[in-house]
């Protein structure tokens, strides 16, 4: 008889090909197509916050790991990433130095301090974002309109502050052609994005559509226009590159849909009812926080537990 020969090693059995710099590399070029349409519309000086913010992260990450004697991991992409997220919502008028400052602050104090890439439990762009806004308000919220540098106000600022300004049409938020932050203007290239995302099956549905489903439904239920809530402001951009960052996002589906749902209620209350005009910034990161006790009570429990065993050390794998 023919002997048979077995393979024993430990789990995981089933493997992908994928691996973080691949999932990396690949977000940078869904988020092309926002940066292109951020320079076409605000101007050569959008490129050159880009490209600091990019610089300022990938030698802040290095810097960092050459003095601390880590491995040099700057060419996985996750620092490019964090570097044209940040850019993409900073206003188009910032002196370059902020997104200097601001890369600084998404990777030493958000990313590298909690152990780095994988680690930490904040989104590094939105708290960086949040930083600069708490430190430098005026800079930070001083708008532009396309192609003639205009100063004006934003969309849900005309709304939230009862503005005499006309609020542009759904098809300028939808194209762009209106006032905001570099990249969260045209939802157009946001789609375009996410839809490359989707066919690499590098994100899912569950956080996006739930987070701006939830946001239409309760603008409905406040007497605003659901519509024009999903249009305006940085809401489509959050809710497709930013809650569905891996390390800051639950592992299950039930769990992301909580998420989103989270993030679709705080971003309406503050809309509707807070001080600040925008709130999807502040949502993603309060909902950052529940991440590990959403995932305590949606993991399956192993066969034999009476509670799911959770290790939230190393949030990222080589497939999400």
């Amino acid at each position: 008889m023919k002997e048979k020969t077995f393979s024993l090693a430990v789990s995981p059995h089933i493997r992908s090909q994928e691996t973080t710099a691949k999932i990396m590399w690949s977000v940078v070029i869904a988020l092309l197509p926002v940066s292109f349409m951020g320079i076409y519309l605000f101007g050569i000086h959008s490129l050159y916050i880009i490209l600091v913010s990019i610089i300022a992260a990938i030698s802040t990450e290095g810097l960092f790991q050459i003095i601390t004697k880590r491995k040099i991991r700057i060419f996985d992409g996750s620092s490019v990433v964090t570097g044209i997220l940040l850019a993409l919502i900073l206003p188009s008028t910032v002196s370059l130095w902020i997104p200097a400052l601001g890369s600084f602050f998404a990777i030493f104090l958000v990313k590298e301090l909690f152990g780095g890439l994988g680690h930490n439990i904040f989104n590094p762009a939105l708290a960086a974002r949040a930083i600069l806004l708490a430190s430098f308000p005026l800079i930070m919220t001083s708008w532009v309109s396309p192609f003639d540098a205009i100063s004006c106000a934003t969309p849900l600022a005309i709304v939230k502050e009862n503005l005499l300004s006309p609020l542009p049409s759904y098809f300028n938020l939808f194209i762009g052609t209106r006032s905001g932050c570099i990249g969260e203007t045209s939802t157009l290239a946001v789609l375009l994005g996410a839809t490359f995302l989707f066919l690499r099956r590098i994100i899912s549905w569950h956080i996006p559509v739930t987070f701006m489903a939830t946001v239409a439904l309760f603008s409905l239920g406040a007497g605003k226009d659901p519509l024009f809530q999903v249009l305006s402001g940085g809401l489509i951009l959050g809710a497709f590159f930013m809650a569905t960052d891996y390390t800051t996002s639950p592992i299950t589906k039930k769990g992301q849909i909580m998420f989103g749902f989270g993030c679709g209620v705080i971003t309406s209350l503050i809309r509707f009812w807070g001080g600040y005009p925008e709130g999807v910034c502040y949502s993603i990161l309060l909902m950052n926080c529940l991440v590990p006790l959403i995932d305590r009570y949606t993991l399956p429990k192993r066969f034999g537990e009476k509670q799911p065993r959770i290790s939230r050390i190393v949030r990222i794998k080589d497939k999400k």
